[in-house]
């Protein structure tokens, strides 16, 4: 048994649970666990570490709410880290509350940022899914270095949640988010969402803590899901961490956000980001943003074959000419690594919000989705051939990139 839980044991009536006699758990788990329950293994397992407590009924509560005082003990007893005991009243709300000592604990083992909360820690309201994202990440950060570069990394990265698209996820959230998804802290919902300002019940806090428990004693690079993301939001691509193709000396960085003009003169466009996933094996998808642009319809016969990976590419196209179609897109990119068609999988398109070459009522989706500078930007779909690399682009400026296999 390792040494900090009788500590984080002795607390645990601090949680608003009553100790359940041993002779429930022996029984087969809390009365309103099921065995079918989604968080069954999550619940028992962090029962038995002492995380928490059931209810003297016999039940374990798993939909109810977690207050923030209540997460914040929790963290402050599962941290092996050793930190200062300080008598300092970090929050003035918080004086003679059980949970005091526990979150001036969390507090200076850097989960909690008291800038965060200038009116009051306000222990009492349910915690949300954010907070738990960003106490979380922020307790990684504070005892590794790379952790809180991984925080620096992904400000501006595609994050595949639906409000990464509608309404958006402000660059002062996003790396919490990103970070806490790249290392499998918390994921998202069937639906798309995140749910920034869910709150978390009692299930989902015990699978979270369980997960953070295994986090803590790893490396960030040793999450692929993170590196992707980390290299995307420094280097617009995850290119280099998710295949063998590479930019070598160059970077997509400078090509994005530049000028390219169409050669029929009919408008130009900008590349934003440049997505690759490996394909190869459609029952085997490892990549961050398979859920995010690989679907049941994505799979085509004639590239379900060893070396082809699929890209999905944004940009934002500037039409000029009246009634603009997507031939005068097509016919004008001279640069392969930039044409590409509509997604195979437009259902995940609706689903996340974001919007993919149109194949009907050409002329006024154009029209409809333009945005204050004339723009529309759109998600586009090519493949990349191992055995025939193809791909390259030349902005307006002579910036240049070529794609390449690795050495």
């Amino acid at each position: 048994m390792k040494k900090w839980l009788p500590i984080l044991l002795s607390g645990a009536i601090g949680l608003g649970a009553i100790s359940v006699p041993a002779s429930v758990n022996a029984a087969g788990g809390f009365m309103d666990v099921k065995a079918d329950h989604w968080a069954r293994s999550a619940i028992e397992s962090a029962a038995s570490k002492g995380y928490f407590k059931g209810y003297a009924d016999g039940t374990f509560k798993p939909n109810a709410t977690l207050t923030r005082a209540e997460f914040a003990a929790t963290l402050a007893r599962l941290s092996k880290v050793g930190a200062t005991d300080t008598t300092e009243k970090v929050f003035a709300d918080l004086s003679g509350h059980w949970s005091e000592t526990e979150v001036n604990r969390a507090v200076t083992l850097g989960f909690i940022d008291p800038k965060d909360y200038p009116n009051g820690f306000k222990p009492n309201t349910p915690i949300t899914r954010f907070e738990i994202a960003k106490w979380m990440t922020s307790g990684l950060a504070a005892i590794d270095g790379d952790y809180k570069q991984a925080l620096e990394d992904t400000k501006t990265t595609v994050i595949p949640v639906k409000e990464y698209f509608t309404p958006g996820i402000p660059e002062s959230k996003a790396p919490y988010v990103a970070v806490a998804m790249g290392t499998k802290l918390l994921g998202g919902y069937p639906d798309g969402t995140f749910g920034l300002n869910s709150n978390a019940t009692r299930a989902e806090a015990s699978t979270i803590l369980l997960r953070y428990e295994s986090v803590s004693g790893k490396k960030a690079d040793e999450f692929l899901g993170l590196k992707e993301l980390r290299q995307v939001g420094t280097e617009r691509t995850n290119m280099e961490t998710i295949s063998p193709f590479t930019t070598k000396h160059n970077s997509f960085n400078n090509v994005v956000e530049k000028n390219y003009t169409l050669r029929n003169n009919a408008g130009s466009l900008k590349l934003h980001n440049y997505i690759v996933i490996d394909t190869q094996d459609f029952k085997n998808i490892e990549s961050i943003y398979a859920q995010l642009f690989i679907g049941k319809n994505s799979k085509v016969a004639w590239i379900d074959k060893k070396g082809m990976y699929t890209v999905l590419f944004q940009i934002t196209i500037y039409p000029k000419t009246n009634n603009f179609g997507i031939g005068h897109y097509i016919n004008g990119v001279k640069d392969s690594l930039i044409l590409g068609s509509r997604m195979n999988s437009a259902s995940l398109s609706n689903k996340y919000g974001y919007l993919t070459l149109p194949n009907e009522n050409i002329e006024q989706f154009f029209r409809d989705h333009q945005d204050r500078d004339g723009g529309v930007t759109v998600w586009a779909q090519r493949y990349i051939d191992y055995d025939n690399v193809i791909g390259q682009l030349t902005t307006d400026d002579n910036s240049f990139i070529s794609i390449f296999t690795k050495e």
